[in-house]
């Protein structure tokens, strides 16, 4: 199979705002549609390739870049000045009135599924974990909704949320920015999602990371694919 090469679109947003999508298509009908959504450092190469990743399992993917409201074409590394700007960039969008860009996120639901005429699911990580915690406790369109290593999802307030969606939650058992006692009492306070804890840091999955677990990485993928396989059939 031929690596999908993506594209940017644009998105419309509830009140007309523009937002730029990364959109990978499947090589064949799409099996449904993925939204991911990105870490603080933008729809970077990491985030394209994810997206690239899910349309080579059969989905259509969208990556909204959801810094666009308070600062358009973000695309960061790794180092520590990248991490200090884009936490600026997400202390900036925690700022922005509510409801923030939560209708960005819900406007690449919609284009999802228009798009690939199947159930849409999102998958999150760092940040973007947080966003699809909260997408899947108060969007619509939503089937699924996988989280890795959600920053901030476990504080009390967010784990009294309630979803709409079956949830999956990966977290790493060495994560400095996750305490285990938060995870378990996310987990307490959240029976019905599925709460799964690797032998890992914060940023498992990004192969760009220092703190890359290969291991961890396939096996959280291999259990995300399972999910979406059972809950967007």
């Amino acid at each position: 199979m031929s690596q999908p090469k993506g594209q940017f679109v644009h998105l419309t947003a509830a009140d007309g705002t523009q937002v730029p999508a990364y959109v990978a298509q499947p090589a064949g009908p799409a099996k449904g549609a993925i939204v991911v959504l990105q870490e603080i450092f933008g729809v970077n190469a990491h985030i394209r390739a994810v997206a690239d990743g899910y349309a080579a399992a059969g989905y259509l993917a969208v990556a909204p870049a959801l810094f666009e409201r308070v600062k358009p074409g973000v695309e960061l590394g790794y180092s520590e000045v990248d991490m200090k700007e884009g936490f600026g960039y997400k202390t900036a969008v925690a700022a922005l009135p509510d409801p923030g860009v939560m209708p960005d996120i819900q406007a690449a639901i919609g284009y999802a599924a228009k798009a690939s005429g199947g159930k849409v699911g999102m998958v999150g990580f760092c940040w973007g974990g947080l966003l699809t915690w909260r997408a899947a406790c108060s969007l619509n369109g939503l089937a699924a909704a996988v989280t890795y290593y959600g920053g901030g999802m476990t504080a009390a307030d967010e784990a009294a949320r309630k979803p709409r969606v079956p949830v999956l939650a990966h977290f790493g058992d060495q994560d400095q920015w996750i305490g285990l006692d938060t995870i378990e009492a996310f987990r307490k306070a959240q029976p019905g999602v599925q709460v799964q804890i690797y032998n890992a840091n914060h940023g498992f999955n990004c192969d760009q990371r220092g703190s890359y677990n290969q291991a961890a990485a396939q096996l959280a993928r291999e259990r995300t694919l399972t999910f979406f396989t059972a809950k967007l059939a």
